[in-house]
């Protein structure tokens, strides 16, 4: 192989050695002021986006004993590396594909394991790593009785308590008593008994003279 050959595929091991995730994409059809566009969109997630050549992108993956990804490497290829969210990248993707109809995103790898193009869809749909990371820091920052109440309350309880909430379609409320929460629940599991034993009949005990009697005797009396 020529030395100049060497020297891309380093480049492009290194850059592979940083990222925690590749996304192949096949860019074929894409015009320049559109990939300029998508480069630009993906630089604002701390992402980009690099067109290389097949031979040298599995050359690359092999040297830093990542997944094959031989029967993909076909057509125009341009792989999005990125420093840190996934989402976000994988978001960007989507969103640009359906408004472009390109490029075609064909297989991924996060972590050394192979994401098809369903799970990096469902990485798309997640909220980005800055709104977990607020939604986790306002469950740290609850106060602490309201998680010694959940940790104390019996499994099938907090079962009942989530039902309630989305069977109503109303938010969690993490200060309002579990057991109070619960108590709706309850309630409405246990009004269609009380409703089947107020609409029952009472049984009338039959009489043991009118069970005894003949037919004829019964008509006459």
């Amino acid at each position: 192989m020529r030395p100049e050959k060497n020297l891309i595929i380093n480049e492009i091991k290194s850059r592979v050695d940083k990222t925690p995730y590749v996304l192949l994409t096949d860019y074929t059809g894409m015009q320049v002021p559109q990939f300029n566009e998508l480069r630009n969109r993906l630089s604002g997630a701390n992402a980009e986006l690099r067109v290389v050549k097949n031979t040298l992108l599995r050359r690359a993956l092999k040297d830093s004993n990542l997944p094959d990804l031989e029967s993909y490497l076909h057509g125009q290829s341009a792989v999005v590396m990125g420093e840190a969210d996934i989402s976000a990248a994988a978001k960007i993707l989507k969103n640009f594909t359906a408004e472009f109809q390109k490029p075609k995103l064909k297989i991924g790898i996060l972590d050394k394991a192979v994401l098809e193009v369903s799970e990096i869809m469902a990485l798309a749909d997640l909220p980005s790593k800055d709104v977990l990371q607020a939604k986790l820091l306002g469950l740290l920052l609850a106060p602490a009785s309201t998680l010694v109440r959940l940790i104390n309350t019996p499994a099938s309880q907090v079962a009942q308590v989530l039902k309630a909430y989305s069977d109503k379609g109303e938010p969690i409320n993490p200060e309002k008593p579990v057991a109070a929460a619960a108590e709706p629940a309850q309630a409405e599991a246990a009004a269609p008994e009380a409703a089947k034993t107020e609409a029952a009949p009472a049984e009338v005990p039959a009489t043991p003279a009118a069970e005894s009697a003949p037919a004829g005797e019964a008509a006459s009396a």
